[in-house]
């Protein structure tokens, strides 16, 4: 039962499948995620009530949406690979080939669209900061993460933490997340929800297309990890 004063997030949680609706309606469920339903509908000029209705027919359309209940029931290891081999590699290819076509569209229309220079330095923004992000889940918090995960298994002793408590690194990655999502919001707002102008060409059509592609994946990518691996790794610290 979805009610107006679940937070986003909640719902996502209850509701896997509402996240394609979400993402359809400009909610946001990653970053944003502990807002009240009734808030976050209300910043996006939206009725709750008509909301929670379409949320209601997404349930009863897709009952057992694809691999989106899937993921809450995968172990935290499980869910790691799934984010290294499908949103890091993803993320990694798409913000070089992103950035090189940008600096193309803004060569040959940036004179008449002055905007590119905005959108293509929040571009450089945000890759300069996804890059060392994503490294340190690499390198840090995800080895953790599974070798605590492994030391439950083999009931061991939790893994030495140099940070702490692994609530620190998490805590630190949702911080920048945060960042990500703000600069995603700015990069839309900039395209003017990625409304191609009239005199574009296929590159600039192929960059908008590409960017909302790119915006997409890295809320779900963000999802995955603010709201299910985060939680099962803290529960599972806290024993």
């Amino acid at each position: 039962m979805i009610t107006t004063d679940m937070t986003v997030r909640d719902v996502a949680m209850e509701l896997p499948q509402s996240t394609r609706l979400f993402e359809k309606l400009k909610i946001d469920y990653c970053c944003g995620g502990n807002k009240p339903l009734a808030e976050a509908c209300a910043s996006a000029g939206l009725d709750v009530d008509n909301v929670i209705a379409l949320l209601a027919q997404t349930t009863q359309s897709n009952p057992n949406d694809d691999n989106a209940a899937a993921f809450q029931n995968l172990s935290v290891t499980e869910l790691i690979t799934h984010i290294l081999e499908t949103h890091h590699v993803f993320t990694k290819s798409e913000m070089d080939r992103l950035q090189s076509l940008a600096d193309k569209v803004l060569s040959a229309h940036g004179g008449n669209h002055p905007e590119l220079i905005h959108l293509d330095e929040l571009l450089t923004r945000l890759c300069a900061d996804l890059k060392p992000h994503m490294f340190k889940e690499e390198q840090v918090l995800f080895p953790y993460i599974v070798a605590m995960a492994n030391a439950v298994d083999q009931n061991r002793a939790a893994p030495f933490a140099p940070f702490g408590t692994v609530n620190n690194p998490i805590r630190m990655m949702m911080r920048e997340h945060d960042t990500a999502g703000e600069i995603l919001r700015e990069l839309r707002a900039v395209t003017s929800d990625y409304k191609v102008p009239g005199d574009a060409c296929i590159s600039y059509q192929t960059l908008y297309q590409a960017l909302e592609d790119f915006e997409k994946d890295l809320h779900q990518h963000i999802h995955l990890e603010n709201n299910i691996l985060f939680p099962k790794a803290l529960e599972m610290e806290n024993g």
